[in-house]
């Protein structure tokens, strides 16, 4: 049996990968088949975000030979994680074509969400602004037409990437529709903290193009909703900075 990528993703605290391990571990109790292979994949990955590269790759080495008899979801979840330990461990040659190989198997064999991270994380080892586009762009196409939850919720993520990308290709105006259009989505479903991300990342594409009242008065707002909960958050600080608040 297969554990889908939800539940896969409610395990996961990112700020946390120990206390995510723990959960994965104890899942492990109740699993077996390809579920137990997703599950020690993803405390591959648990190691790899610890910088625990030779534990992950180690785990990964032991996961590799039971592929064989397993379904699609281990197999492109496997790639994902030797590819994301790789990158991590500063080879991001060797990652390339294991996401390549992710993205190929998880399309076809219709697990679009993880078709999609895998597209996504071509896309940050590419070295021109044009094939990272192209990767998010592919991505964002196959997550407009899913129908899973976890595949339609990558658009967001997608959005603030491509524009991202634009924006570091000078074509800032392009960049704030893909910025405005990851803000709204985050609006939509109500991600509070990933809300002020994208808000910042708008306003930073509005002095980018010289619409620096405009980007001021988002990063003011930015400023006094980290304030209420006590908290100051630096890149805000830094763009208030560059727009002349000290």
């Amino acid at each position: 049996m297969a554990i889908a990528a939800p539940d896969i993703a409610d395990l996961w605290d990112f700020d946390r990968p120990d206390l995510s391990e723990e959960r994965f571990r104890a899942a492990l109790g109740d699993a077996a088949g390809d579920a137990r292979l997703e599950l020690l994949t993803q405390i591959a990955r648990s190691y790899s975000l610890r910088a625990r590269y030779e534990d992950a790759h180690r785990l990964l080495d032991e996961i590799e030979p039971q592929l064989a008899a397993a379904g699609p979801a281990p197999r492109v979840r496997y790639l994902l994680e030797r590819g994301r330990t790789f990158r991590s461990g500063g080879a991001p040659d060797k990652a390339g074509p294991l996401f390549a190989e992710a993205w190929e198997l998880g399309r076809t064999s219709g697990l679009d969400g993880l078709a999609i991270d895998a597209a996504h994380m071509v896309a940050l080892v590419e070295p021109k602004t044009e094939d990272r586009l192209a990767w998010n762009e592919r991505a964002l196409e196959l997550s407009r037409r899913a129908t899973e939850p976890y595949a339609r919720n990558w658009q967001a993520s997608l959005h603030n990437n491509i524009g991202w990308s634009l924006h570091d290709a000078g074509r800032f105006a392009e960049a704030l529709v893909h910025f405005e259009t990851a803000r709204k989505e985050r609006e939509r479903r109500k991600q509070v903290n990933e809300i002020r991300i994208a808000k910042w990342a708008v306003a930073r594409c509005l002095r980018s193009l010289g619409r620096r009242d405009e980007a001021l008065a988002i990063q003011l707002a930015l400023k006094a909703e980290w304030a209420a909960d006590g908290k100051v958050d630096q890149s805000v600080m830094e763009e208030l900075g560059l727009l002349g608040i000290r």
